[in-house]
Parts: structure tokens; C-alpha cells; sequence
């Protein structure tokens, strides 16, 4: 796990030596350039394979090639083998190595040989061109500006911005979707006019004759490939098993101590086991687990969010080290600063802030974890999926399957259903969210985006917002929420919020043997009789206690946000009534200011995610166009 970073088209070595500066947080171990003629490449390291031989950036043979890496490739030691077979000779045992190579063998095509998670720049002097790419479905982050002559490139935005030639100016359409929509991170457009995001599973090649960006795999390729035989759902789970069971032993490799983030949710806990099995039949795993399985979880006084119970039943039956962090109103206040700042961009939901907490925990005791991310977009794990697949038998008359399904789903489905469909419906927090907005910052993309919405391609709020009704069919959806509306955002808060505090976080549940898979199986091995994330289910029973198999409700990393708002309110509304946020041409303040007083005084609960969002464009704004670091 690294920042990478560089230039092309011209050198400056001193604007290379800021923006390494700018990502040490993403590499504390190490720092290494690779200067040439019109190219400059940078590495801040955060070393976890091949420690002492590792350095980057790491060339080929004659030094025709160099490479600057960020991620891991899980599968490097056979695609090593493959390569020395091949004729390749390496220098070290790293897997950024294997890269360089693989690009040697199969120029671009290599990205499809990879199983891991990347963003890497590669040099290739032969043919004169930048060869950026980004892993498959988006783990690690990359983002780019290009003026016609000058190229930029960094994991983060904030070292790009260093670029004195950048006009840094806020993206007015995006800052729309955000306030309007609760949307961001789902298309290649930032925050920031001109820095673009390279696309989860595309290349990107610079040259002289400009930019050319290239889709190498995608999910919707993999849907088509369905199982041609109806198998048991014993088949179909023991089959998941074995991914899943393979993709978190991969997910171990590691000279450096590794944990897991525990919620006590079926993804996390699910983890959790498999690697206490993996671990006891094999004692090298001790090296970097410890003699207990070390995890990490966000808890609170609240009942209602509270997952101690779970978590406990989790570590009672595995023995793993149970390690707790207690979020508050009060903590959330004194890290806001720092929370905006790492995440470069706004972000919809204060429970970016929970799982901020857990890695600042985890990285007083290990430099790598596991997380369950991705298991509820690829599983089907919200309720709000139940409705989509209701909706769906319905459309296709298929009356007694949706009968059956109703009444089984009840209790995850009635409270969704009555909540976004009937007394909140999309039309009306749509407006409630405009009514705070400047009248003439929203006529100014309102039309288009009515013109859109009549065409039905008006963008869609993430799922924290709960709109789905009306969507296209479940699988579709599904595709949709792992390419574009949910979990694009939520890898972008993992990848902040632990790179932050230098841990490097794995992903199991997004290997792309496993996506495959998933994706070619019937969508009732994904919802069925009442149950979500079936075939997980089925796969971890013998193996999850009960408890954890059968449960039903989700918080994931929540937070009692209505609650902190309405604590957080003298210092909220200092904000919301400062001569500085009056003079932005986004905010209604006035509207804002007596809607929000309303709020603080016990009405228009629905109103708290509003809030939060102009309170997170407006801290945003200040660090970065206001230069407020502060005490960053």
C-alpha cells in the first residue's frame, strides 16, 4: 500500500518533492523518484511484502521500464513463476516487481492477469508512453489533470493540486448532485474542476499524441456468462465457500501484523472465522495474526446501534481479541477538520466518521485489516434490495412468488416501504433538500436535470438515502450500485480513512473470482425466502453460530446522527450563520439557519443527513479553497 505520484511532459523536481510530502500519510516507510527526460514518477511507501527489497519505483531488466505502485496483487507468486518460465529475471521478492514484467509479456492485457487491488503508472520508454491503471472495481484511487501538455497524477487529489498551472475552482454540477441528490464518486468528474478519477477497471496511456482511456473489464461482461445447468443451493454455496475461503487466505499475505474490522454484521463475521480456521492448521499465520485474532469495532451507549452483543457472540466462539472505540458528538467536532481533509472531498453521511474511528484504533496494533466491504452491493445485504426484488416479481406476475416473499421479507421490508415510499417519498426529500439551496445556484442545473429525470436517467441517491423504488431489475441494480452509486463512495472512505493512519485495508468479498461468480448465478441465491445474502448464509452455516447466521437487522457503521447535530448545535450553527457561509452562492442561509434551529428543537428529524451534507461542503470549501487547515 502506497501514494503514488508524477508528472509527464515536463519535470519539476520540486513540485515532485511536495506532493511526496503532501501523501506521507499513505507511506511512512519509504520514498523513492524516477526521473527522465519529460517524466517524473514518486512513491511514498507503506511497507507490508517484500520490506527490505521492496523499494519503488522498481524497473525491468535494462531499466526501459519503471513502475510506481499502490495496492497488492494477491496472486504475484504464481503469475512469478509463469514469468521466470518466460525468461524474466527479478531483483526482488515483490509483488510490484511482478508488474513490471507482466506489462513486458502482455503490455496493456496484463491488468486482466491480475487478482488484487491497484493504481499504478508505469514508464515504458520503448514505445514512449504513460501506462496508468486502475484495479477492477476501484479499491485503490487514482486521479489525473491534463491541460493538452501537462499531465499530473496522484492517489490523492491534494497532491495535484500543487500543480501551481491548476485553476483550482469547486465543480459546480457535482456540488449540485452532492446537495441535491446525495450523490458523489459516480462518475469521473471530483470536486475540483479538471481532476478527473481514471474509472474502476479501465487504463489510462499518455503520450505525445494526448490521453487515451481504455475499459478492460466490467461486471456487465460477467452477467451474461450465466450458469448454463440449475444447480442445488448446496452446490452453488459450497462453491462460494471456497472463493471466499481462498480470497481471505490470499487477503493474509503479509510480513507485517494483520486485523480485522468487526461489526458483527454477517460479512465481517464471516471473515472473522474463516480466518480462525485458516489460522490454526497453519502456524505461519501466527507470525502476522498473533496468538489472537485482533479486531476493531465502533460502539455506542445507544441500544439502538449498538452491536456489542453480536460482536461478543463473534469473539466468545473464536477467542479473538475484542477491541472497542467509543465515537462521539464531541470527538467528531475535534477531528471534522482532519476527517475532510483526508477524504478530499465531501462525503454524504457522519458514518464516514465510525469507520475513521475504527482504523485510528487498529493502527495502535496492526498495519494491515480485513473489512467486509462490498458484501451488501454484491449480496443483495440491504433491505432496501427486498423491495427491488418484490417490485420485480410483481412486474413479471409472478403472484405467488411475491406473495411468498412478502410475507417472509416483512420485517425488513415493511419499515423501508413506509419510510421512502409512503411518507417520504423521493419527490419530497428532493424538495426539502432544494427549499435550503440558493434559488439560483439550483435553477441553474434544474432543467437538465428534469430533462434527464423524464428520460430516466436522472442520477440516483445512494442507498443511505434509501431510493430504489422504480429501479431497473435487482441484478441491474446491483451492477449499477457496484460500478456507480454506493460502493464507488465507500472505497473511497475505506481507502481515506485507513490510509490516514498508514493501514492498509483488504476487501475479500470484492475479489473478482468471487464478483464472477456471483454474478452468474441466479438472483435467488442472492435473496430467497425471506433471507438476504443467501448463499452466504448457506456457505457459513456449520461454521457461524446461529446468532449471526439468522440475523436479520443491518446497522453496519452507523451513528446516532440526529443526536450529535442536535449536540453539535452552538458550534453547527456558529458555522451556518458565519458572514463567510452567507456569502457562498450554494446555501439559502436564512432558510437554512430557521430549518436547523427547528431541528435542534426536536422536529424535521429527516432533515439531519441535509444538514450534515452543507455542513461538509461548507468545512470542505474552507480547507481547500479557504486554506483554513487549522489544526490539521
Amino acid at each position: 500500500m502506497c501514494g503514488i505520484f508524477g508528472i509527464y511532459g515536463y519535470v519539476d523536481k520540486q513540485l515532485i518533492t511536495k506532493m511526496s510530502d503532501i501523501l506521507a500519510h499513505r507511506g511512512p516507510d519509504d520514498v523513492g523518484f524516477f526521473f527522465d527526460e519529460n517524466i517524473a514518477l514518486g512513491n511514498r511507501r507503506l511497507s507490508i511484502i517484500d520490506i527490505k527489497g521492496g523499494h519503488q519505483p522498481i524497473h525491468n531488466e535494462d531499466s526501459s521500464m519503471w513502475v510506481t505502485f499502490n495496492g497488492e496483487i494477491y496472486n504475484f507468486q504464481e503469475l512469478r513463476q509463469e514469468l521466470e518460465r518466460r525468461g524474466h529475471k527479478f531483483y526482488t521478492d515483490s509483488d510490484t516487481e511482478v508488474i513490471i514484467h507482466a506489462y513486458e509479456e502482455w503490455q496493456e492485457n496484463c491488468t486482466k492477469k491480475f487478482n488484487g487491488m491497484w493504481a499504478f503508472a508505469i514508464w515504458d520508454s520503448v514505445r514512449e508512453q504513460l501506462f496508468l491503471s486502475r484495479d477492477m472495481v476501484g479499491i485503490k484511487p487514482l486521479y489525473y489533470f491534463f491541460d493538452g501538455n501537462k499531465f499530473v497524477f496522484a492517489s490523492e487529489i491534494k497532491a495535484i493540486l500543487l500543480e501551481k498551472s491548476i485553476q483550482k475552482t469547486p465543480n459546480d454540477r457535482v456540488i449540485y448532485e452532492y446537495l441535491a441528490y446525495a450523490l458523489h464518486d459516480h462518475t469521473e468528474q471530483t470536486f475540483f474542476n479538471g481532476v478527473m478519477a481514471l474509472l474502476p477497471g479501465h487504463n489510462l496511456i499518455v503520450n505525445k499524441k494526448g490521453i487515451r482511456s481504455e475499459r478492460y473489464w466490467d461486471m456487465a461482461y460477467i452477467s451474461k456468462e450465466t450458469e448454463s445447468l440449475t444447480r442445488s443451493d448446496d452446490f452453488y454455496a459450497k462453491s462460494f465457500f471456497e472463493l471466499l475461503k481462498n480470497s481471505v487466505q490470499l487477503r493474509l499475505i503479509s510480513e507485517v501484523p494483520i486485523g480485522t474490522c468487526l461489526s458483527g454484521g454477517l460479512d465481517s463475521s464471516s471473515i472473522v472465522f474463516l480466518i480462525n480456521r485458516l489460522l490454526f492448521p497453519n502456524p505461519n499465520l501466527i507470525k502476522v495474526i498473533g496468538e489472537k485474532q485482533k479486531t476493531f469495532s465502533a460502539c455506542y451507549e445507544e441500544k439502538r446501534i449498538d452491536e456489542r452483543e453480536y460482536i461478543e457472540e463473534v469473539t466468545r466462539h473464536t477467542t479473538a481479541e475484542k477491541n472497542f472505540i467509543f465515537p462521539s458528538s464531541e470527538q467528531l467536532w475535534m477531528d471534522i477538520k482532519k476527517l475532510v481533509y483526508y477524504q478530499d472531498e465531501p462525503f454524504v453521511s457522519v458514518s464516514v466518521f465510525a469507520q475513521w474511528s475504527v482504523m485510528k484504533l487498529a493502527s495502535t496494533k496492526v498495519k494491515v485489516v480485513l473489512d467486509g466491504q462490498g458484501g451488501d452491493e454484491l449480496l443483495a445485504g440491504y433491505s432496501a434490495y427486498y423491495g427491488v426484488f418484490l417490485m420485480n416479481l410483481l412486474k413479471e406476475r409472478k403472484i405467488y412468488s411475491f406473495i411468498k416473499e412478502l410475507l417472509l421479507s416483512l420485517d425488513l421490508t415493511l419499515s423501508y416501504f413506509k419510510r421512502y415510499v409512503l411518507f417520504s417519498p423521493r419527490s419530497k426529500r428532493l424538495n426539502e433538500s432544494k427549499r435550503l439551496l440558493d434559488e439560483n445556484f439550483i435553477h441553474r442545473f434544474d432543467r437538465a436535470a428534469e430533462a434527464n429525470d423524464k428520460n430516466g436517467a436522472l442520477p440516483r441517491p445512494a442507498y443511505s438515502e434509501g431510493v430504489v423504488f422504480n429501479l431497473p431489475g435487482l441484478a441491474e441494480q446491483l451492477y449499477l450500485d457496484l460500478t456507480k452509486f454506493s460502493l464507488p463512495a465507500l472505497l473511497r472512505y475505506e481507502d481515506r480513512n485507513s490510509m490516514a493512519f498508514s493501514v492498509e485495508a483488504r476487501v475479500p468479498f470484492l475479489d473478482p473470482r468471487l464478483i464472477g461468480y456471483v454474478f452468474s448465478l441466479p438472483i435467488s441465491q442472492r435473496l430467497k425466502n425471506g433471507w438476504t445474502k443467501y448463499i452466504l448464509r448457506n456457505a457459513m452455516k456449520g461454521i457461524l453460530p446461529e446468532k449471526i447466521l439468522k440475523r436479520r437487522s443491518k446497522v453496519g457503521f452507523a451513528t446516532p446522527e440526529v443526536k450529535w447535530l442536535r449536540e453539535l448545535r452552538k458550534e453547527i450553527r456558529e458555522v451556518f450563520a458565519s458572514a463567510e457561509f452567507g456569502k457562498r452562492k450554494y446555501f439559502n442561509q436564512k432558510e437554512i439557519l430557521r430549518k436547523f434551529d427547528d431541528f435542534c428543537d426536536g422536529k424535521l428529524e429527516s432533515h439531519a443527513m441535509i444538514f450534515w451534507r452543507i455542513l461538509n461542503l461548507e468545512m470542505w470549501l474552507r480547507i481547500f479553497f479557504d486554506n483554513q487547515t487549522g489544526m490539521l
